[in-house]
């Protein structure tokens, strides 16, 4: 008897084995992963909040007590005529002697706004409010209708507002990596794959 031959399949309709295909599946999962971006550590995040509260507070200092003596003499000051008898800039200050009012002849130091004192010359005559209770307590008259630009001030806020977005944009940017990636890497397995972050459980008899 002759063996029947057996007729092969095209080309076109092989199927792979089941392991193969699954573990061909198994391989895209794997091709197709991205590795998670690293997150944002949480000491970066909390020394960005830790910067952010120094620079508050370095801003209340700076805005704090000029603004308190300037609403003081608006209200309550004294303004009269008085002459730089001294300036020195190591350290930095500026003396003057009221020329007229009830302390006429006092010598005092002008105060300063966050640092900044008026540019004068010895000599010459200036408008001067001073508190009555406390004529130490005293500012270019000019200074006191209109005080300079409180460029420290402006300075550690900017940095303030700086700090505060990285804070803000490290903890989103932390957020959004632990919701869009797994936490953990995918292990393949071409009898049973698993899903990319699914912790894999290995069964053993008591």
């Amino acid at each position: 008897m002759s063996k029947k031959k057996k007729k092969r399949r095209p080309a076109d309709q092989y199927q792979l084995p089941p392991k193969v295909e699954r573990a061909r599946q198994a391989a895209a999962g794997l091709a197709d992963f991205k590795p998670r971006p690293p997150l944002p550590p949480w000491r970066v995040i909390w020394a960005c909040i830790g910067f952010v509260a120094l620079c508050v507070g370095m801003a209340l200092v700076f805005w704090l007590p000029s603004r308190s003596l300037v609403e003081d003499l608006r209200s309550r000051g004294v303004t009269v005529a008085a002459t730089v008898v001294d300036v020195d800039t190591k350290p930095k200050y500026v003396k003057v002697r009221f020329a007229q009012g009830p302390r006429r002849g006092t010598t005092v130091k002008l105060s300063e706004i966050a640092g900044m004192l008026p540019d004068a010359h010895s000599g010459e005559s200036m408008q001067v409010t001073y508190d009555p209770n406390d004529p130490s307590r005293s500012l270019d008259h000019s200074w006191v209708m209109a005080p300079p630009a409180n460029l420290p001030l402006y300075g550690v806020s900017a940095l303030a507002a700086f700090f505060l977005s990285g804070a803000v944009v490290l903890t989103l940017r932390r957020r959004w990596i632990l919701r869009t990636w797994p936490p953990e890497s995918p292990v393949s397995d071409p009898e049973h794959p698993q899903k990319a972050g699914t912790k894999s459980v290995r069964l053993t008899k008591p």
